[in-house]
């Protein structure tokens, strides 16, 4: 299954397993044949989620005798659909409850109020709340009052692995990249809120200035929650063709683990214009800096000061903008340079060890 949720769990997975536990996942049925070792993976939730789903859910915590049920939420990841805020008071055993993102739906801006109901009830019937967020951690503390929150960040869903005998100069010349050519890189699904629409618009720009630019686009175009990407990844096909950038742009396509981390490599640059402010929850970002990668990216709602020091930011929705703080970069190695330093320090905290232990410690605190 693709998409950042999913990797998520995967990689938390095993890096509680590396612990010692035992670990089952109750997801959808896409995911057939995912289990690992000490990960049982069931997959058997159809689509929508719902009361059925529930029972399922009931009889597979009692056939395996778990002791916390965890679940991973994010809107799309269930089809924008209600039940599942239901689910922990149905429950028989402690309920954690991770938001990956506590904000509207992007292409939802008036989701109401009934929204924040029902996210309410679900962190207040769950014992203990994870926010990856510090922003969602302030609502959940501060206008929520829930009792018992923690904040633990997401990681690189994607180890710094790369392909046996990957070769850094051999790859860009594959992909018909030059030496004294820019390779900007963009890593995740075409979602509105990530602003792909800016970025070729800077790209653009880019060329326009005679920056010897090209894109990289890694990974899968949509993803396996969220049927509004395939509509914006249409766009985003147009506007390259509209602005004579399909010479500028190199596609990878849905990957291996292994083969994104060599794609990171190869790229000189990697932008992430986010619309909504970059943020500790993505997981786009979290895989560049553990890849060392100079980052341009848009200012955050709020200050992030754990990662700031490796970040270039732009003003969101300006491509402009965007496009003079990447030729900025180009023509100064040297900070390019500490950029990437500056990544590889940064990431440190957010290794899974660390999320793993942090997460064990919600666990034993409801025993």
């Amino acid at each position: 299954m693709e998409g950042g949720v999913g990797a998520y769990t995967r990689v938390l997975g095993r890096a509680l397993a590396d612990l010692g536990h035992e670990i089952h996942v109750f997801t959808r049925e896409e995911a057939v044949n995912a289990s690992e070792h000490r990960v049982t993976v069931t997959s058997a939730a159809a689509r929508p989620w719902n009361r059925r789903t529930f029972r399922q859910i009931q009889d597979w915590i009692a056939r395996n005798s778990l002791d916390i049920a965890h679940i991973q939420f994010q809107t799309a990841a269930y089809d924008m659909q209600p039940a599942i805020h239901r689910l922990p008071a149905q429950l028989d055993c402690p309920v954690v409850v991770t938001f990956h993102d506590l904000r509207e739906p992007y292409l939802f801006p008036k989701a109401g109020p009934v929204r924040d109901q029902l996210m309410n009830k679900l962190a207040m019937d769950a014992q203990a709340v994870i926010a990856i967020d510090r922003t969602d951690e302030r609502v959940l503390v501060d206008e929520w009052q829930h009792p018992n929150v923690s904040w633990i960040p997401i990681g690189s869903n994607i180890a710094t692995r790369t392909p046996p005998g990957f070769d850094r100069e051999g790859w860009r010349q594959e992909m018909g990249v030059q030496d004294f050519e820019l390779l900007l890189s963009y890593f995740g699904f075409l979602n509105e809120s990530k602003g792909v629409l800016i970025l070729i618009r800077a790209l653009a720009n880019l060329v326009g200035d005679n920056v010897p630019a090209k894109l990289l686009m890694i990974g899968g175009r949509s993803g396996a929650s969220d049927p509004t990407n395939a509509e914006y990844g249409a766009k985003v096909d147009a506007l390259i063709d509209d602005l004579g950038m399909a010479d500028r742009v190199i596609w990878t396509g849905f990957v291996s683990d292994e083969d994104v981390s060599a794609y990171l490599y190869t790229s000189d640059v990697t932008v992430l214009p986010y619309l909504d402010g970059v943020s500790l929850r993505r997981g786009s970002l979290m895989a560049a800096l553990a890849h060392g990668r100079p980052v341009v990216t848009t200012y955050p709602i709020e200050p992030i000061h754990e990662i700031e020091e490796a970040l270039v930011l732009a003003q969101a929705g300006n491509p402009h903008d965007l496009s003079e703080a990447i030729k900025r970069l180009w023509i100064n190695f040297l900070r390019l340079r500490q950029l990437g330093r500056a990544a590889e320090r940064v990431i440190e905290p957010f290794m899974w060890p660390v999320i793993a232990e942090q997460t064990v410690a919600v666990y034993e605190s409801l025993s």
